[in-house]
């Protein structure tokens, strides 16, 4: 007889990417990758390629809320993720599904907060970054903001190791979740340097640099492998340890996508994802 594995779910709320680099492509091919099996629920659609994006529409609340229901009614799954929400009514969404759940049973949330592009560009308007500041991220599990996002979040200037620790600290004091700074953007750095805090635990990550790349979805990468490392029953620190491994292997295994690069997660070795 045949014996058939079992894969746990995950949950990614977040905008789909018609490039295929990032949003909900990136973090299904992620789950794929570490042995977990994808749901989704698509708060936004976005035109966009790896150079820019060229429009942004939301999804009706109403619908996000449907696709989530759907999803937790019969594939409930065991650790959740946001990015790309867009919207004010569309953080709502996912405020209220969150404050419903009871605390002994919540699906642990990380958050991507998505505010800012690599290139500066504002994605997330005044309304809808007032409530997930406010009643969003103290739900949240973890959320992992870029340095632009520590920035926002910490209201102070991130541009060295040292100013990435003292964000990670206000953050968590200021909204009670634990805070994974990323540093892939520190000028003049030797390594790709990340800042993980939780009250107790600080890890600092840190891998080479790979020159010669510019890369798109890193930071949506990430997350969906740290979720995926949730989902497989790996605690908060163990999670976020393999989401550096993952984004730095991917990173390393890019290949060329017409005149772009796309991260490679298919590289990553069959049979790592065992639970723990």
């Amino acid at each position: 007889m045949t014996t058939r594995k079992t894969w746990p779910v995950a949950l990614t709320i977040a905008g789909s990417d018609s490039g295929g680099g990032a949003g909900i492509q990136a973090d299904l091919k992620t789950f794929a990758a570490l042995g977990v099996h994808g749901t989704s629920a698509i708060a936004c659609l976005t035109a966009q390629n790896p150079k820019r994006v060229l429009a942004v529409h939301p999804c009706p609340p109403r619908l996000l809320a449907r696709q989530i229901e759907a999803v937790f009614a019969e594939l409930p799954p065991r650790a959740a993720k946001t990015g790309l929400l867009y919207s004010a009514a569309n953080v709502r969404i996912v405020v209220d599904f969150w404050a419903k759940q009871r605390p002994t049973a919540a699906v642990p949330l990380i958050v991507d907060p998505v505010m800012l592009a690599t290139s500066g560009a504002r994605l997330l308007p005044p309304a809808a970054k007032r409530i997930m500041l406010d009643q969003l991220l103290p739900q949240a599990a973890l959320v992992t903001p870029n340095l632009g996002e520590a920035e926002i979040l910490a209201e102070q200037k991130v541009r060295e190791p040292e100013e990435m620790r003292l964000a990670a600290r206000k953050i968590f004091s200021r909204f009670g979740c634990a805070v994974l700074v990323k540093g892939g953007h520190l000028s003049r750095a030797r390594e790709a340097v990340d800042i993980f805090f939780d009250g107790q635990t600080e890890l600092l990550l840190s891998a080479p640099f790979v020159r010669g790349l510019t890369t798109h979805g890193t930071g949506c990468t990430y997350s969906a492998a740290i979720c995926a490392g949730l989902a497989l029953g790996r605690d908060l620190p163990q999670a976020v340890e393999l989401g550096k491994h993952f984004i730095t292997a991917a990173i390393a295994a890019s290949h060329r996508i017409g005149r772009h690069f796309a991260l490679g997660t298919e590289a990553w070795p069959h049979g790592f994802h065992r639970t723990r």
